[in-house]
């Protein structure tokens, strides 16, 4: 792990592997160890970089947290890296980031990965029950937001069959500071609506999702996929929101398929 020193905040990140950089932008409430099966597997091919977004695990504390923000903390990293151009992709709160980093910067895309995501801004109770959450967190510490969150987040089966990935996520929540949780929550609350961005992507864009993901359904990244041109849609069996924990087999080799197209 290493820190990048941008200008008042300090971004915690992993590097790992040559070649085609690629950047992984983690789920709320994780951090950048939620991509280890991913960098484990294809790091011979491909550079990763796998960062803590501001306010989760080892990165500052802030109190704002926008996405537009998360996504200048990327571009700030790119730059302390000598990184032009880069694979830009996210994971639910990581593609939220992922399409604010296309529409402030979309010269420094090579290529988007929206896993799990959606373009909509949310709803009114949406919003609301973000801000319930924020001051839960507040209130209570992360460690309730791991007993709120975990069941959404993976698939029933996984729930039932694995108990080993509950207690990784587990493990990653807590040791989130809870106004790091509380900043992400309004962050992501007052996020813009991106649906109007969809149609103007001129990158290769990989759209993967867990069919049992009940947090951003399949339906959601088919309709993406229907407003991206060109674009490829992957629907993982067996996996709720966190595809990318739940089937790492089936999402790295769609990954690898995709990166060794550019």
């Amino acid at each position: 792990m290493t820190f990048a020193h941008l200008g008042g905040i300090e971004l915690a990140y992993d590097e790992r592997g040559e070649g085609l950089p690629v950047v992984l932008l983690h789920a709320f409430p994780l951090n950048r160890t939620m991509w280890s099966e991913q960098v484990e597997a294809l790091s011979h091919e491909y550079r990763f970089i796998t960062p803590d977004l501001r306010g989760f695990g080892e990165s500052s504390v802030m109190p704002s947290a926008t996405m537009e923000e998360m996504a200048q903390d990327i571009a700030s990293l790119l730059d302390d890296l000598g990184i032009e151009r880069a694979v830009i992709g996210g994971l639910s709160m990581g593609g939220y980031v992922t399409l604010a980093f296309y529409r402030q910067f979309p010269q420094r895309v090579r290529a988007l990965i929206l896993a799990d995501t959606r373009a909509q801004a949310d709803s009114e109770e949406a919003r609301l029950n973000r801000e319930r959450m924020a001051e839960r967190a507040l209130r209570e510490g992360a460690a309730a937001i791991a007993e709120e969150m975990i069941p959404k987040l993976i698939a029933p089966q996984t729930i039932a069959e694995r108990p080993e990935i509950s207690e990784r996520l587990r493990s990653m929540v807590v040791r989130n500071d809870p106004q790091g949780i509380a900043a992400a929550q309004r962050g992501m609350a007052a996020r813009r609506d991106q649906s109007d961005l969809l149609a103007q992507i001129r990158v290769p864009t990989l759209i993967i999702v867990g069919r049992e993901d009940q947090l951003t359904p399949p339906e959601l990244s088919a309709a993406m996929h229907r407003e991206i041109a060109g674009s490829t849609l992957v629907v993982l069996d067996g996996a709720g929101h966190l595809s990318n924990v739940e089937r790492p087999e089936e999402f790295n080799r769609a990954l690898d398929q995709f990166l060794s197209s550019l």
